[in-house]
Parts: structure tokens; C-alpha cells; sequence
């Protein structure tokens, strides 16, 4: 028409495309707002609820689930003033089996109840004067040589009024073990997710770690699993929680009833 601006039509190809990139940009936005607003998995999602606690409510939880199993395989290694051994010990609320080795010596124990049997080779019997007094180390007798070769490799039974007595049975006390291992010393905080033998765990440490570091599951019975001794004294792993087993006193012709007192030992 005269008189009338002229008015340029885009293509339909170029309306097309502005759809189509309408269309991504709304997409991708629709995404990214999804992205922002979709939830973190939950940590706690099939566990035992433990890990939601404070510190030391979880290591209340991990001591009365200890406190009330009756039985556990206690194990890793110890550092003590003599030196470091290591620990395997099946323990129940009767008695308790396994091994204790140290730096010179391997010994077995087994407890049935309050009859407590001592088995290790000739090498642990051989009493030999080792110069604490000042005068030279003396190599073992004839006769300790002989006495070491008749109980070597049987099981000793250790008389209940033998100063060793006590000693020995500690390692098989399963109350007693647990409750003078596990300490902890300073105030607790909670550490790392991880896992101990395929169990998810939560850590509770004391003093940042230096103090001790006690893994519990938070899988069923927050039980304790792994614990890092204060001062680097050691590394224990607690297992087989209230998994039952036998204890069976040995065969007659393997004991060696040596009466009221135990010869003196190497170790």
C-alpha cells in the first residue's frame, strides 16, 4: 500500500530455531533447579541411629553393648614396659582360649570356669638367673633342662595358689580385659566415617586422637570394633560379638598337674 512501511517477515526456519533453543535454555534451567534442590543421601540411612549422637553417648552405647555380650574375640597388639606381644583370645563369661606372644615366648591358655591350663614349649620353662642382681646372666640347669623338657608342649594346669595364677587368668577374663584395654583418656569428639572388616563404623576419639580412637558399628549392636590404644600402645579388633563356641578341658593325657607351685619360667 503506498504510504505503508515495509515489513520483513522472518522464515519459518529462523522462528523454528528460536523455539528450539527457547526450549533448551528452559530445560537446562529446569535441571539446574532440580540439581540445587535434590537432597544429600542420608549417612545415617540403615544404620543403627548411633552416629546421630554426641561422643560420648555413643561410647556409652559401644561400653553397655560390650558390657552385656557374653562372648568376643579380642586380638592385635600390645605395647607394654617389656616390650610388644600380641593378643588372640576367644573370651566368654566361663572362661576364655588362645595365645599370648611376646618378644621371646609363645604360650597358650585356656580357662574352663576357675581351672586354668598353661601350654608353651621347653624353651619357656628353662628358669635361667638373668643378672638382675649384678652378677653375670647363668644359662638353665641340667635339671631345669629336664623339668622344662616334661612340660614342654602340655598343658600345665596352674595351681589356684601360684602367684601366677591371677596373672595368667587375666588374659582370659573377658570383663577384666575389656575393661582395662578400652580406656579412654580426655575429652571425646567424634571422628570419621569408615569401615572395620567390611562394618560401617563411626569413630570417637579422645584428645584429638591422642588419648585413644574407638571404632563402633553402626551396623545392629553398636558394639566396639577396632581400638587405638592412648600413647601408641597398641591396636586391638573386637569380633565374633556373642558368637558362642566350646570350652573343653584337655585331654588327661595332655595335662601336667605340677602341683602347688609353677617352676620359675624364662619369661
Amino acid at each position: 500500500m503506498r504510504g505503508s512501511v515495509p515489513v520483513t517477515l522472518l522464515p519459518s526456519v529462523s522462528r523454528a530455531r528460536r523455539a528450539v533453543l527457547s526450549a533448551v535454555l528452559c530445560a537446562g534451567l529446569a535441571l539446574t533447579a532440580t540439581a540445587c534442590t535434590e537432597e544429600k543421601p542420608d549417612p545415617d540411612k540403615g544404620t543403627n541411629g548411633v552416629g546421630k549422637l554426641s561422643a560420648d553417648e555413643i561410647e556409652k552405647k559401644a561400653r553397655a553393648a560390650a558390657d552385656e555380650a557374653t562372648s568376643v574375640r579380642l586380638s592385635g597388639t600390645l605395647v607394654s614396659k617389656g616390650g610388644p606381644y600380641k593378643l588372640n583370645m576367644r573370651l566368654k563369661d566361663d572362661g576364655g582360649t588362645g595365645s599370648v606372644t611376646s618378644k621371646e615366648n609363645t604360650f597358650a591358655l585356656l580357662r574352663v570356669g576357675d581351672d586354668l591350663y598353661l601350654k608353651a614349649d621347653a624353651d619357656f620353662w628353662k628358669h635361667q638367673d638373668d643378672g638382675k642382681d649384678g652378677g653375670e646372666p647363668a644359662a638353665p640347669t641340667q635339671a631345669d633342662a629336664e623339668a622344662a623338657g616334661k612340660l614342654g608342649d602340655k598343658y600345665v594346669k596352674v595351681p589356684q595358689g601360684d602367684p601366677a595364677y591371677q596373672e595368667f587368668r587375666g588374659f582370659t577374663e573377658m570383663d577384666v580385659l575389656l575393661d582395662g584395654l578400652l580406656g579412654m583418656e580426655g575429652p571425646l569428639s567424634t571422628g570419621e566415617r569408615t569401615k572395620v572388616g567390611g562394618v560401617r563404623t563411626i569413630k570417637v576419639q579422645a584428645a584429638e586422637g591422642a588419648g585413644g580412637v574407638l571404632d563402633v558399628s553402626l551396623e545392629g549392636e553398636p558394639y566396639p570394633l577396632q581400638f587405638a590404644r592412648a600413647g601408641g600402645k597398641g591396636v586391638l579388633t573386637l569380633g565374633e560379638w556373642d558368637a558362642d563356641f566350646e570350652l573343653t578341658p584337655p585331654a588327661e593325657g595332655e595335662i601336667v598337674d605340677y602341683g602347688g607351685q609353677l617352676p620359675k619360667t624364662s619369661d
